[in-house]
Order: C-alpha cells, then sequence, then structure tokens
C-alpha cells in the first residue's frame, strides 16, 4: 500500500460518536450516522425505551445457530444503500459478500441486497440469516464441516519479535488490563475440549483473523469472485484489533505484536488475491471503522487529566435534578448511544417546558469531570441557531438522527470514557483525533497511481470513490466525493 498505493495521511471519519456500527455503515454508503440511522451499537426506542441493537431483526434467525433477541440478523435499521445495492441494482449478477468476527461488521458494509456472513462464537463457524438465504451454499457447510477453529485448540498466541522490539509499548501484566493480559498466551488452556469460551477466545486472538481470512478465500474461490467481466465485492472486516484493544488498551504489547501479526496475515491474503484474482484484477481498499483513544490509567501516568465517567451515576444525578426541579425523579429513561433519552409522554402529561428539562439535563451533564460538552434536541432541531464554530458541532449534527437519537447528545472529555461498569481497559467514541482519524489506502495500479496524498479525506470518500470506478451512480444518501 504504500510503496505501490495510494495512500491519505489525513483520514478521518465527521462524526462524533465513533463506534463500530456507525463506522462500518459510513464506509460503503458514503454517509454518515444521521443519514443511515446507525447512530451507534445500540440505542434506545424513543418510544418504548428498549434497547435496539443495529443489526437485530426478529423476522430472520441465524442459519444453524441459536439466535437471541438482540443478534445482528439483518441490515433493516439501515436507512440507506450502499455502492453494492446500487452495482446489484445495475446488474444483478453482481456479487456482493461480507464476512466478520461481528454481525455488524459483516452486514452494514453488504447492504440490502448482498450477503454476510458472521462468526459464531458458539460454535467457531461462520454463519449467514435467514434474511439472505434459506440454508448455506455447500462451500459454507463444507467449511463449517473442517471445524477450522478447533486448529487452533491449545495453541500458543506467542509474540514475533524479541522482548526489546516492544519496548515502546506497555509492558505485560497491567493492573488496568482485563485477564489474561500477558503473551504467550495458550488458547483454551483450561477447557477439556473446544467450546463456546474457546471459540470466543479464538476471535480476540491473531488467530481470529486468520480463520475470518481462510473463510474469505473460501468464497472468493467458491463464488468465483473476480473471475469474469462482471465486478464483484468483498467486504472483509477484522474485529480482532477491536477486541485485543479494549481488553488491554492500545499501548499494550499485545496491541502492538497483534498489529505485526496482522500485518502478515494481510501479505498473504493479497499474495493469495493475487494468485486467485489476478494481480492486476482487483482493488483493495484498507480502512478501519474508527480508531482508539489511550486507557485512561495511562493517561493519568503520563500527566493528562483522564478519568472514567460512570453513567449510570451520571444518570442518578440527573435525576435527581429532574426530580428537584420539576417533581419527576425519573424524567431521563436512560443512557442511549452517547446521550440521554427524556420520557416525551412523561414531559407532556405533566405539561413541563421540554426546553428547560432539556437545559436541566444538559446543566447537570457539564458539571461532571467527565463530560465535555452537550447539545440538547431543541437545538439540533433548529441547529442553525447555533454558531458554525461551536466546537463539536459539525460531528454532533453527522452523528445526531432526530428520529433515533437521544434529546441530550454528550461528549465524553478527552483522554475520559463512558462506562455503566468497569469492563474495558479502553475503548473509543470520542470525537478526538485518535478515535476519528482512520487509514485509508488504495491498491490496484491499472486503476490508481502510487503515493502520498496529504489533503484531508473521509471516509465517507470511499463509496462515490468506488462508484466512480465502477461507472455507476453513488449511493444515494451519499456525502462523501471521489
Amino acid at each position: 500500500f504504500l510503496d505501490r498505493g495510494a495512500w491519505f495521511s489525513d483520514a478521518r471519519y465527521a462524526h462524533a460518536f465513533t463506534v463500530t456500527a456507525a463506522g462500518h455503515a459510513t464506509m460503503l454508503t458514503g454517509a454518515y450516522p444521521h443519514r443511515t440511522g446507525i447512530i451507534g451499537n445500540d440505542w434506545r426506542d424513543r418510544a418504548s425505551g428498549e434497547i435496539v441493537y443495529c443489526t437485530q431483526d426478529e423476522a430472520h434467525t441465524y442459519i444453524g445457530h441459536k439466535t437471541q433477541k438482540l443478534d445482528g440478523t439483518s441490515p433493516k435499521n439501515l436507512l440507506v444503500e450502499t455502492v453494492g445495492d446500487v452495482l446489484r441494482r445495475g446488474d444483478p449478477r453482481a456479487k456482493v459478500i461480507g464476512i466478520s468476527g461481528k454481525d455488524r461488521g459483516a452486514i452494514l458494509p453488504t447492504g440490502k441486497s448482498g450477503v454476510a456472513y458472521m462468526y459464531q462464537a458458539s460454535t467457531g463457524h461462520f454463519a449467514s440469516s435467514t434474511y439472505y438465504m434459506k440454508e448455506h451454499p455447500a462451500w459454507v457447510t463444507a467449511f463449517n464441516n473442517a471445524n477450522r477453529a478447533n486448529g487452533y485448540f491449545k495453541k500458543a498466541w506467542t509474540p514475533l519479535l524479541p522482548d526489546a522490539a516492544y519496548s515502546r509499548s506497555l509492558p505485560d501484566g497491567q493492573a488496568f488490563y482485563n485477564p489474561g493480559g500477558s503473551l504467550p498466551k495458550v488458547l483454551g488452556e483450561k477447557d477439556e475440549k473446544p467450546g463456546p469460551a474457546f471459540y470466543g477466545a479464538v476471535l480476540a486472538s491473531p488467530f481470529g483473523d486468520a480463520l475470518t481470512l481462510d473463510f474469505a478465500r473460501a468464497a472468493i474461490q467458491a463464488e468465483g469472485l473476480g473471475q469474469d467481466d462482471v465486478p464483484d465485492i468483498l467486504s472483509v472486516s477484522l474485529s480482532t484489533h477491536d477486541y485485543i484493544n479494549h481488553a488491554y488498551s492500545p499501548e499494550s504489547r499485545l496491541s502492538h505484536d497483534h498489529l505485526l501479526q496482522l500485518d502478515r496475515l494481510l501479505q498473504a491474503f493479497f499474495a493469495d488475491l493475487d494468485r486467485m484474482v489476478g494481480k492486476d484484477r482487483y482493488v483493495a481498499v484498507l480502512t478501519a471503522d474508527h480508531g482508539f483513544s489511550p486507557a485512561p490509567e495511562h493517561s493519568k501516568a503520563v500527566g493528562r487529566n483522564a478519568g472514567r465517567q460512570n453513567t449510570t451515576e451520571l444518570l442518578a444525578a440527573i435525576n435527581r435534578a429532574l426530580g428537584q426541579k420539576f417533581g419527576d425523579p425519573k424524567l431521563a429513561r436512560g443512557y442511549s448511544a452517547s446521550g440521554v433519552l427524556l420520557d416525551g409522554a412523561a414531559i407532556a402529561q405533566k405539561k413541563l417546558d421540554r426546553r428547560a428539562v432539556e437545559e436541566e439535563v444538559r446543566r447537570v451533564a457539564v458539571q461532571q469531570p467527565g463530560v465535555a460538552a452537550a447539545f440538547t434536541r431543541s437545538e439540533l432541531e433548529n441547529a442553525a441557531s447555533l454558531r458554525a464554530d461551536t466546537p463539536f458541532l459539525a460531528q454532533v449534527r453527522n452523528t445526531w438522527s432526530r428520529e433515533r437519537s437521544a434529546d441530550v447528545q454528550m461528549l465524553i472529555r478527552n483522554y475520559w470514557l463512558f462506562e455503566s461498569r468497569r469492563n474495558f481497559a479502553a475503548t473509543h467514541g470520542s470525537p478526538y483525533a485518535q478515535d476519528y482519524t482512520v487509514p485509508i489506502l488504495f491498491y490496484g495500479p491499472r486503476w490508481f497511481g502510487p503515493g502520498k496524498v496529504d489533503r484531508t479525506v473521509e471516509v465517507a470518500d470511499i463509496a462515490p470513490t468506488l462508484a466512480r470506478l465502477l461507472g455507476v451512480p453513488a449511493p444515494s444518501a451519499a456525502e462523501g466525493k471521489p
């Protein structure tokens, strides 16, 4: 990519809540959450207050696997089309396939008319859902019957390089790491046989990426991707780095080593693309769904103002204040996609001033040490009333959906993180550079000249760029430019 591809040194997202689903929805639609409707990995329904998962669809189930209520089985909640949808509308012979360790990583880039396959931590297999088909094609059944994940049982994830090579990364075993924060790490070490705990551990190791890329190879071969004059799209989302960074932070030796492992896995995959598809017959685009913020404990250690903002305690403080001012201590229904959802029915029944309620929520929120700013529904619905240079305004407008978002959108302070309980060493989801900065790299010598491009580009630009390359219209909601 760096020597023979086009790569962009200042590539970014332009929305505020930089989480997995929002990023995956942007990549091939060219649109931000305010248009895609994918405002987070989950959010609360504005009428019922119930949690909605980004790719849940209770009308559909995983093929051959148990399906829980909030499992991701279709793109029902994605409100716009992808490049793949446009491509297939023009020529139904085109194949669009999405593969990922996470359902949202497979489903959202694929769109409405492609086919998604996601890793099942219960079995170590990949499965599609009944939204896409009634039963798997023979090649998927054959891949799953081989039980390739079992080949990693009792296998050790061992560092690639000598210890000195990791001197700029945090040593293993930091107090704030999740359990298992040291290398080498033996998968299934305490298990008698492969089971769900082991299959989950596979996905959180370099072997998860290897397995996902093996499934992608099987798809290329069996589906004949790139073997005729009709272009196909293959989206492969590699989930492991996210799991590792959440558990041990991006400063850890585990994160450092995983990136080295991933680099070698991609090297082998691209060599196979050259062989299976043809060296000058494909375009590869590399990007990410978000960046990552440092662990607050590490930030504190290097002198930054950092910490963990407990959202359960924040919501309780907000409701105490609302109870004192408006006589109802339950007006704030819950935390929803980095916002506070209010009880609109109660506000109307009590004939309260909605703006006044929102302002009280904002007042309490911004007094918390970890909250940088908050925007109310009333002002976002009339955003023209806000100064254009208001900090974070453009990013919040790209994040906020009138139909789905909460009533007071909060922004975490830099180097802090929102959490309801201590479950992550580090996370993302902020409007700061470490979370919105991602790679964008193109490779395809027949179509792209090599070189570094220093001007600012956005992930929303990928979809219209690929649409132009394919000779089809950009997706209808796309905001980016080629």
